[in-house]
């Protein structure tokens, strides 16, 4: 890979990383006609992955909790947009076809759904092709780590959620927190304009994001490195060696599963006509401040 042969300054250089007014380092990727991807950098760390037997909402296949390392990366600061999906789908065909414009909820600014895990595994292979950066969907662990941004309460801006931080149903309430508005539809994406302290958006809600890993029903034995949890099985039935992970919530789901620590499962082949799945990717480049 021609990114390993060069020093990390050197990467950085090419990478032309800025700061905002956050002191968030990022880069931005030219897709071509004016649509552009905003990669965050994530720094490196040790987290609490799951979340404690004591917190609301709290599932079985959330334990055990345990420490996980993960090294720096970069992150995309929003989920993939239409804008972002239609001009990937255009270039080369790596392994599959890509349908162009796939989503229900139409909209240039609003995160692509109706899309698989295997058409979202496709779209990273694109891009790093077209790109020549390793480009690819986060591990469980990189999602989890990169959502709570060194919090430990169960969304990433405190003990509870309204409908003015993130879409979701808004007629369910979780802890304190009032109902609001149920939109029945996906928004654009940041528009809501609450970051987390490492700079990326919509993290809880708007859409699922799939995750590299194999769906496991608990923690036990769960990698510590920030890997992904791959298994070397090919079994077509529903089990722990098929269905792959689902992280953050959407606009229909119920606001205890939009939580930092929330997990879900479903087949990667099948695009779901519910409207609500999705993605953001990473650019496995490891970075120092």
């Amino acid at each position: 890979m021609v990114m390993a042969q060069t020093s990390k300054e050197e990467q950085q250089s090419k990478l032309n990383i800025k700061r905002h007014r956050r002191q968030i380092q990022y880069f931005t990727e030219d897709l071509g006609n004016g649509i552009t991807l905003d990669m965050v950098a994530i720094p490196g760390g040790t987290f609490l992955m799951g979340s404690p037997e004591t917190e609301e909402g709290h599932s079985n296949s959330e334990s055990p909790q345990h420490q996980v390392t993960v090294k720096s990366f970069f992150m995309g600061k929003y989920q993939v947009t239409q804008a972002q999906w239609q001009a990937v789908a255009a270039l080369a065909q790596v392994n599959t076809e890509l349908k162009p414009n796939p989503s229900y909820f139409k909209g240039d600014d609003r995160p692509v759904e109706r899309v698989s895990w295997d058409d979202a595994v496709e779209f990273c292979e694109r891009l790093s092709q077209h790109t020549k950066r390793p480009y690819r969907l986060p591990s469980e662990a990189e999602w989890e780590y990169s959502c709570r941004a060194r919090t430990t309460t169960p969304f990433h801006f405190g003990e509870t959620i309204t409908t003015d931080l993130a879409n979701y149903h808004g007629k369910y309430t979780y802890g304190s927190g009032p109902k609001g508005k149920y939109v029945q539809e996906t928004t654009p994406v940041g528009s809501f304009g609450v970051g987390n302290d490492f700079g990326l958006y919509d993290m809880h809600g708007n859409v699922w994001e799939w995750c590299a890993d194999h769906w496991h029903s608990n923690y036990e034995d769960a990698p510590t490195d920030g890997s992904a949890w791959q298994d070397e099985s090919n079994n077509d039935n529903y089990n722990d060696n098929n269905w792959r992970l689902l992280r953050g919530g959407c606009w229909d789901y119920n606001p205890v599963l939009c939580r930092s620590g929330s997990r879900l499962n479903y087949n990667p082949a099948l695009r779901h006509y519910g409207n609500n799945m999705g993605f953001r990717v990473v650019c496995a480049q490891e970075w120092t401040p």
